[in-house]
Protein backbone atom coordinates (compact mmCIF):
# COMPACT_ATOMS: atom_id res chain seq x y z
CA UNK A 1 0.00 0.00 0.00
CA UNK A 2 1.49 3.72 -0.76
CA UNK A 3 2.22 6.01 1.59
CA UNK A 4 -0.37 8.64 2.25
CA UNK A 5 0.80 11.85 1.75
CA UNK A 6 0.43 14.47 4.25
CA UNK A 7 -0.52 17.48 1.79
CA UNK A 8 -3.12 18.39 0.88
CA UNK A 9 -3.92 18.13 5.14
CA UNK A 10 -7.42 16.52 6.00
CA UNK A 11 -9.43 19.31 7.97
CA UNK A 12 -8.69 17.42 11.37
CA UNK A 13 -4.79 17.09 10.38
CA UNK A 14 -5.18 21.20 9.87
CA UNK A 15 -6.76 21.56 13.17
CA UNK A 16 -4.23 19.39 15.16
CA UNK A 17 -1.57 21.56 13.32
CA UNK A 18 -3.76 25.22 14.03
CA UNK A 19 -3.48 24.18 18.36
CA UNK A 20 0.16 23.93 18.00
CA UNK A 21 0.08 27.85 17.01
CA UNK A 22 -1.37 28.49 20.62
CA UNK A 23 0.96 26.36 22.49
CA UNK A 24 2.46 23.17 22.76
CA UNK A 25 -0.02 20.56 23.69
CA UNK A 26 -1.09 17.26 24.82
CA UNK A 27 -3.52 14.89 22.83
CA UNK A 28 -6.86 15.75 25.42
CA UNK A 29 -6.34 19.76 25.06
CA UNK A 30 -6.02 19.40 21.27
CA UNK A 31 -9.32 17.61 21.25
CA UNK A 32 -10.87 19.83 23.91
CA UNK A 33 -9.15 23.30 22.13
CA UNK A 34 -10.70 21.80 18.23
CA UNK A 35 -14.15 21.13 19.83
CA UNK A 36 -14.40 24.84 21.04
CA UNK A 37 -12.76 26.55 18.14
CA UNK A 38 -15.38 24.56 16.03
CA UNK A 39 -18.47 24.47 18.46
CA UNK A 40 -18.34 20.97 18.20
CA UNK A 41 -18.40 21.26 14.43
CA UNK A 42 -14.99 19.38 14.18
CA UNK A 43 -14.81 16.42 16.48
CA UNK A 44 -11.96 14.77 16.82
CA UNK A 45 -12.23 11.31 18.34
CA UNK A 46 -9.14 9.40 20.55
CA UNK A 47 -8.61 6.90 17.30
CA UNK A 48 -8.29 9.86 14.71
CA UNK A 49 -6.23 12.42 16.95
CA UNK A 50 -3.59 9.72 18.02
CA UNK A 51 -3.32 8.54 14.56
CA UNK A 52 -2.57 11.84 13.58
CA UNK A 53 -0.34 12.94 16.12
CA UNK A 54 1.79 9.60 15.49
CA UNK A 55 1.73 9.99 11.57
CA UNK A 56 3.21 13.59 12.54
CA UNK A 57 5.71 12.82 14.91
CA UNK A 58 6.88 10.08 12.62
CA UNK A 59 7.08 12.46 9.55
CA UNK A 60 8.81 15.41 11.91
CA UNK A 61 5.79 17.44 11.85
CA UNK A 62 5.98 17.47 15.51
CA UNK A 63 7.99 16.54 18.13
CA UNK A 64 7.65 15.41 21.46
CA UNK A 65 8.84 17.92 23.80
CA UNK A 66 7.59 16.32 27.96
CA UNK A 67 5.94 13.34 28.93
CA UNK A 68 4.20 12.87 32.72
CA UNK A 69 3.03 9.68 32.84
CA UNK A 70 0.01 8.92 29.80
CA UNK A 71 0.39 12.69 29.28
CA UNK A 72 2.56 13.46 26.22
CA UNK A 73 3.02 17.31 24.97
CA UNK A 74 4.09 18.01 21.94
CA UNK A 75 5.32 20.89 19.45
CA UNK A 76 5.31 22.06 16.14
CA UNK A 77 8.58 21.82 14.25
CA UNK A 78 10.01 24.05 11.43
CA UNK A 79 9.08 21.47 8.89
CA UNK A 80 5.50 21.35 10.59
CA UNK A 81 5.12 25.15 10.52
CA UNK A 82 5.87 24.72 6.19
CA UNK A 83 3.40 22.43 6.25
CA UNK A 84 1.10 24.35 7.71
CA UNK A 85 1.65 27.95 6.09
CA UNK A 86 1.53 26.06 2.84
CA UNK A 87 -1.92 24.64 3.95
CA UNK A 88 -2.82 27.79 4.88
CA UNK A 89 -2.23 29.64 1.86
CA UNK A 90 -4.30 26.45 -0.41
CA UNK A 91 -6.97 27.41 1.36
CA UNK A 92 -6.74 31.16 1.40
CA UNK A 93 -6.53 30.58 -2.56
CA UNK A 94 -9.49 28.12 -2.15
CA UNK A 95 -11.47 30.88 -0.65
CA UNK A 96 -10.40 33.60 -3.14
CA UNK A 97 -11.72 31.49 -5.78
CA UNK A 98 -14.94 30.82 -4.65
CA UNK A 99 -15.38 34.32 -3.88
CA UNK A 100 -14.89 35.17 -7.52
CA UNK A 101 -17.61 32.74 -9.08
Amino acid sequence: MAKKSLYPLTEPMYYVLMCFHRSDMCGTEIADYVRILTGDRVHLGPGTLYTILSTFQSESVIEKVSSQGRKITYRITEKGEKLYQNELARLRACLRDAEEV
